[in-house]
């Protein structure tokens, strides 16, 4: 199939340029890519005056690179009244207790149509809740041992998300602890034990016919609390980590990770990973909010990725990471909406400049165009997917356009700064993701409606 889009504006790079806003782009698609584009040619272009005509900005398709679905459940829920990070965790507990494959492929499904509404079409979703409640494989009758993986794949297909399902390794509570309660459902038990399941899963995905590679695996090791030291070893042995595929981490998320690394290995967390060879320009390092200035300069010289994700991070008062640190020293900067909080990436965008602008009591951190590149191109490639993120010949066919109209984007000046410091997800009007049209705005209720549904079905079960 092949579709013409006029744009009325896009930012995107013409051939030896940086990225910028240009007027009246003409874009084709064919079998899910790009294969021109260029600006109209005037009134004799053909090909133009038989486009549909898309009004307002248009983006490149954005990346989520730290996404827990099921999270999504706790949002308006677990933000009254105070706490921590780790009370909060009891609460995520509770719910993770609750879903079974059939409850998680509705959420899944109504969370993906949520994040594609907000311009998102490519996901890394980091994936733990593996086995039945007691710990124990799910069988043939309910699916098999990757249901609930299965379950957010097959979500990710009907709607219409490229996802990266990063399959994650947690054989651990805490340094010297084992798993309990609920924990049960994420372990396998060893870094054997995960190797083999993780293998087979790969396999029972490259045997499915997933169109254009919409669906892709990776590697997460939940924390360094919670794969202990000899499993990194014996990981690092049979070749996870530091190579060419995806490999994410939550990193010093909190200052009690710090100190518990430090009193177990004597090592910070970031060097524990440096030690045994999972840092390298795969690897995304989640969060790394508490990091010593030697943490900051092993990232940076691994060229890792760090995925930030300040919403999440802000509500549980997780604290303010180095953004700018990081990225000056080498590190490569992308975005996830984690917990789902909420679910805007123009807002993360913004909140990694206004963050680092408290941090330090002075403004202009990060460009647009950089914030941009960040939620983008970067990110996209952070999951393994190094032909998005861009609108260009050649490139999988994303479109994201943001109506500049409204009362928040209105005299902003319809570029990238309306993008980044102006815009929520409630300004995305007409999302394309692999050539396909996945929302309109007038869908908007409908998803509403799909997630009420969806989180009222998990919350009424009795865990």
């Amino acid at each position: 199939m092949t579709t013409t889009y006029r744009l009325e504006r896009a930012w995107l790079a013409l051939p030896g340029q940086a990225p910028r806003v240009h007027d009246d782009v003409v874009v084709r698609v064919e079998r899910g890519r790009f294969t021109e584009v260029r600006p109209a040619g005037g009134p004799e272009d053909a090909l133009a005056a038989g486009a549909v005509r898309l009004a307002g900005l248009t983006l490149p398709g954005l990346a989520d690179t730290h996404s827990h679905l099921f999270h999504r459940a706790l949002r308006g829920r677990v933000q009254r009244g105070g706490g921590s990070f780790w009370t909060w965790r009891d609460d995520m507990y509770g719910l993770a207790a609750r879903l079974d494959p059939a409850s998680y492929r509705v959420l899944a499904g109504a969370v993906l149509s949520e994040m594609l509404a907000a311009g998102i079409t490519g996901v890394g979703e980091f994936h733990y809740v593996h086995h039945r409640p007691d710990g124990t494989p799910y069988d043939a009758a309910d699916g098999g041992p990757h249901a609930m993986a299965l379950a957010v794949v097959d979500a990710a297909a009907e709607v219409g998300m490229r996802v990266t399902l990063l399959d994650t390794c947690y054989l651990a509570a805490g340094f010297g602890r084992p798993t309990e309660g609920v924990q049960k459902r994420f372990d396998d038990g060893s870094a054997a034990a995960w190797l083999r399941r993780h293998t087979d899963l790969r396999a029972v995905l490259a045997d499915r016919a997933v169109e254009q590679g919409a669906v892709r695996v990776g590697t997460a090791l939940h924390s360094v609390r919670a794969v202990p030291p000899a499993a990194l070893a014996e990981l690092a042995a049979a070749g996870v980590g530091g190579g060419a595929e995806p490999v994410h981490v939550h990193l010093s998320e909190q200052a009690a990770e710090n100190y518990q690394c430090r009193a177990a290995t004597g090592l910070t967390p970031t060097g524990l990973l440096a030690r045994h060879g999972m840092l390298g320009p795969m690897t995304s390092l989640v969060h790394a909010t508490h990091l010593t200035p030697a943490d900051v300069g092993t990232i940076g010289s691994a060229g890792a990725y760090v995925a930030f994700c300040p919403t999440t991070e802000r509500d549980l008062g997780d604290g303010i990471g180095p953004a700018r640190a990081l990225v000056d020293a080498g590190a490569r900067l992308t975005l996830g909406s984690d917990s789902h909080a909420v679910v805007d990436p123009f807002e993360e965008m913004r909140a990694v400049e206004m963050h680092e602008r408290l941090a330090a009591q002075r403004r202009g951190h990060f460009t647009a165009a950089a914030l941009l590149a960040s939620a983008t191109v970067d990110g996209h490639a952070s999951l393994g997917v190094h032909d998005a993120g861009r609108i260009a010949a050649g490139a999988r066919a994303d479109l994201v356009t943001l109506d500049t109209a409204t009362p928040r984007t209105a005299g902003t000046g319809a570029d990238e700064h309306t993008a980044v410091f102006a815009a929520t997800a409630a300004d995305v009007v007409h999302v394309v993701a692999d050539g396909r049209v996945v929302h309109r705005a007038a869908d908007a209720p409908a998803v509403g409606a799909l997630l009420a549904e969806a989180i009222e079905a998990i919350t009424a079960v009795r865990a």
